[in-house]
Order: structure tokens, then sequence, then C-alpha cells
């Protein structure tokens, strides 16, 4: 019985993958055969590439993920900022930040309001640029 599971679940699974890495170099008509130090070369080369673009992805991913962890801190600064001037008590801000660009979304009671959210944001460590999408619900209100 676990002789049958074995088969089924192991053996073939590869052998069935083994065939299909095997049948395209099968498969390739050249006049004549490359000798085998030529092919175990190639096969070399093919394994040293994978290998790297491997690693090119491990650290694209890796550059990725701090990215994202100093724009998370960012956003935090930036909302810690906005909630101690007191401009959350009148407003309502939604902070994102995408590469170190900080984005002001939502509403403000007055245009002195938001140019204040904007000047905090930008003096932010780590901002590099402040994008304004606040919307000025009373423009007869200048702070």
């Amino acid at each position: 019985m676990k002789t049958s599971w074995l088969i089924r679940t192991m053996v073939v699974p590869v052998t069935v993958f083994g065939l299909a890495i095997a049948i395209p170099a099968v498969a390739q008509e050249t006049s004549s055969n490359p000798p085998a130090s030529e092919s175990m070369h190639q096969a070399g080369q093919s394994m040293e590439q994978a290998g790297s673009d491997t690693m090119a992805a491990a650290r694209h991913a890796g550059e990725g993920t701090a990215t994202a962890m100093r724009d998370t801190k960012i956003t935090a600064k930036v909302k810690t900022a906005l909630h101690e001037a007191g401009i959350t008590k009148r407003a309502d801000i939604h902070v994102t930040t995408i590469a170190g660009v900080v984005q002001l979304n939502g509403s403000v009671p007055s245009t002195g309001t938001a140019s204040r959210a904007v000047q905090l944001a930008k003096q932010t460590e780590g901002v590099k640029a402040v994008t304004n999408d606040l919307v000025v619900l009373n423009t007869s209100k200048t702070d």
C-alpha cells in the first residue's frame, strides 16, 4: 500500500518532469550531436543563469519590502505630526506613502489648514515629495 502511494506521489511526477525536460533536448535536430562536455558546459551555464536570476529576484523582493517598511514609517510620522499640530481635530485627512512620496487626501476646513498639513508632511524625515489632494470644505475661512 505504501509503495503504491509512493509511486503515485513521487515517482510518477518526477518521471513526468524528467521527460518534459528531456523531450525538447531530444527533439532538437542537429547535423551532429555535440560532445558530452559541451552539453555539460551548456547545462552549467543554464544553471548559473538560473541562480543569478533567482538572486536578482530575491534582491528585488528585499528592496521592495524595505521600501514598503520605510513608507509605512513615513506615513506614521506624518499622521503623528498632523495630530500633534491639532490639524486632525478639524479635518479628515488620509495619508498614504509610496516610495517616499506622501499623498494627502480628504477634507479640511480652510486653505490655511491644507497648507499647514502639506508643510508638516514636507518637513517629515524621509519624505521626497507631497501630493496635495485635500479638498477645502469652507473657502470663506483662512487660518
